[in-house]
């Protein structure tokens, strides 16, 4: 508690472009026409209708459409042309025989012009005896502006061919052929030709986003296998899918995933994997320029008389989330004084929430956010919520600190990985273990998910509790007999469903009998649901650690040895070993700070350093596909020894 006060006293002080129907419009290929025929009729080279329509190239099939560049790209050369103005008019009353098509003859003008002074027309036909006015025209020569279709682009540095066919709209292939000349490996400083597009309708490389060439017969399905994207999703990334279709060698903008690289080879990006590879990120660069971070908790200050100890003492004791708050700040205290010694610099800001989404925006209202380049918490849901929100605007990002659930807009970055993922992990884990036998046991309420798990485990033997006999209600045991013929030598897995403490007692226990070294039976225990019941003192630890039980979890326990300087520096000061809520201030501060000093932004940190490491938690962000970024990395942890300790994948 006195740590707890002295924290708190501490505190106190403190789009789319390539095929959008104004850049281009559409050719349907008649009976005979040849490339050199539509080309003069548009004004536009061979190379040009060839960069944007590649399958001309190999056949020029009747009533396929062509794309071909209108005259909203920018203004190059002048012409003269023919401009017609109004004149006036002419009287005249129709004959026999004379028609719209013989007056549009006689007159030099059009039929609509002729409709548009004459509005009866549109509903009637012509007939002898009408009156009508026939409009005059004054002609006279003007000289206009001729849009080019190409322009020439410089090559800037990390410059290659995907992104710029990518920024114009373009295949490889088709800036290829507008090329011909160009190197296979382009170099800052070249010049080559693209399609002369208006500023705003260049397309922008966002580094958030990986980009994917199209292969040569690659359809959707191959896509969503590769990527994960659905038709709908790709289309939704990529709006030009909707009007040219998906083509070979189209560059494609598809969410960064940090288990995915891609590379350009030969204008091509090859996918491959690089799951678990830990980036260290205190051996990079670390930019020297003063970071600018702030912290966002609920020490509820108001609600505490800094002169009255014992009451401030009380009410922590309380009010629960005042006390995690302290202890995550305290981790962040010691992280702070970490990043000092690195030689990093730092303006942090802290600011108490008061646990309300008031304050909060009063908060955002009377402080300067904007040069703030990350904001650590709130913490709880609601308020975090309103934050990320209000600051959405200014692109801040916001990191959730604890929260399980928060709205994942694209500012928020969850370090706290979802419930299901921990699920995911841990079945993929035992799914490759490929000489296992199965066994699912379940108490009456977790019977669904047992039923769930069969469906992972198709072989596995399923045991429920016994029920009492005269009412029918779970009575949270089984008896030896019920596993004797589940259990075979070798190695067996054991899913247990449950929340019910005195049953999982019953279970370890029955468990621990069959562990038999000279029938070679391994017992392995593990459940999708690692809750309280497991550390009830009903319980044995001894026969957990016996039957190795195995879990996922969102951190691992820190060793206390000699070699962890946070928990020695923690206890010289504190004078007490840290909780999980400290570890996790001190992890997430350093992994916040040290991102930001290795990359440009929070943001594209994700993508530069796939997965970090720090004490007790590790993470590794992912974009959701229309939203902002969750921690993709978990732990496999079991018991081992009366300890627990993460188990290498």
């Amino acid at each position: 508690m006195r740590k707890l006060i002295y924290i708190l006293s501490v505190v106190v002080m403190f789009g789319c472009a390539s095929a959008k129907a104004q850049n281009y419009k559409t050719h349907k290929v008649q009976v005979g026409e040849t490339i050199e025929q539509i080309a003069t009729k548009y004004s536009v080279s061979k190379s040009q209708i060839y960069a944007l329509n590649p399958d001309a190239r190999k056949a020029l099939r009747t009533n396929s459409v062509l794309i071909i560049p209108n005259g909203t790209v920018v203004s190059n050369t002048t012409t003269l042309t023919e401009v017609k103005t109004l004149d006036g008019f002419k009287k005249h009353k129709v004959k026999r025989k004379e028609t719209l098509y013989s007056l549009s003859k006689k007159y030099n003008v059009t039929q609509e012009d002729i409709k548009k002074h004459n509005p009866d027309l549109y509903a009637n036909n012509l007939r002898k005896g009408d009156k009508i006015q026939i409009p005059l025209y004054k002609i006279t020569k003007e000289e206009v502006a001729v849009k080019s279709a190409t322009k020439a682009h410089t090559v800037k540095p990390k410059e290659g061919k995907w992104r710029i066919a990518y920024q114009y709209g373009m295949t490889v292939q088709a800036l290829e052929d507008l090329n011909p000349n160009m190197a296979d490996v382009l170099q800052p400083g070249d010049i080559i030709l693209v399609p002369n597009l208006e500023v705003q309708d260049v397309k922008v490389i966002d580094e958030k986003y990986s980009y994917y060439t199209v292969l040569k017969s690659e359809g959707f399905y191959r896509l969503k296998l590769k990527t994960g994207l659905t038709q709908e999703q790709l289309e939704q990334l990529n709006p030009d899918l909707l009007t040219v279709g998906l083509k070979e060698g189209m560059v494609l903008k598809v969410p960064f995933d940090a288990n995915l690289v891609s590379e350009n080879q030969g204008g091509v990006a090859v996918i491959s994997g690089s799951e678990g590879v830990t980036s260290d990120l205190t051996t990079r660069n670390l930019d020297g320029s003063t970071k600018h971070i702030a912290i966002m908790l609920p020490f509820k200050l108001d609600a505490i008389d800094s002169g009255a100890v014992s009451d401030a003492k009380q009410l922590i004791k309380k009010d629960r989330l005042i006390s995690t708050s302290l202890e995550f700040y305290s981790g962040v205290k010691i992280a702070l004084d970490s990043l000092s010694k690195l030689g990093i610099n730092l303006k942090v800001d802290v600011y108490d929430t008061e646990n309300r989404e008031s304050k909060v925006l009063s908060i955002v209202r009377s402080n300067n956010f904007d040069g703030v380049q990350a904001v650590i918490g709130p913490v709880m849901s609601k308020v975090f919520n309103t934050a990320a929100a209000s600051l959405k605007s200014r692109n801040i990002p916001l990191v959730s600190p604890i929260t399980k659930k928060v709205n994942l807009i694209d500012n928020v970055f969850q370090s706290r990985p979802a419930e299901n993922l921990l699920q995911e992990k841990l079945l993929s884990h035992f799914k490759a273990d490929s000489t296992a036998n199965f066994i699912i046991i379940s108490d009456m309420k977790n019977r669904a998910t047992a039923n769930a798990l069969k469906k992972s485990f198709p072989n596995a033997k399923m045991i429920s509790s016994r029920k009492v006999t005269k009412t029918g209600a779970d009575a949270y045991y089984i008896m030896e007999d019920d596993v004797n013929l589940a259990i075979k030598a070798g190695r067996n897995v054991v899913f247990l469903e449950t929340a019910n403490p005195g049953f999982i007692s019953n279970v370890t226990s029955v468990l621990n009998s069959k562990i038999d070294p000279k029938t070679k039976k391994e017992i392995v225990l593990t459940t999708t649901d690692k809750n309280n019941a497991f550390e009830s003192d009903e319980v044995s630890n001894m026969h957990l650690s016996n039957l190795s039980f195995t879990y996922g979890s969102i951190n691992k326990s820190f060793s206390e040895d000699a070699s962890n300087s946070f928990a020695k520096r923690y206890q010289a000061l504190y004078h007490e070993t840290p909780n999980d809520y400290a570890v996790r201030g001190f992890d997430i501060t350093m992994d916040v700070v040290l991102r930001l000093v290795t990359s440009d932004d929070l943001y594209l940190s994700a993508n530069e350093s796939a997965l970090t490491t720090y004490v007790e938690n590790k993470f590794a962000y992912k974009k959701k596909l229309f939203g902002g970024y969750y921690n993709d990395a978990v732990y496999i942890v079991k018991y081992q020894d009366l300890r627990i300790v993460e188990v290498k994948q």
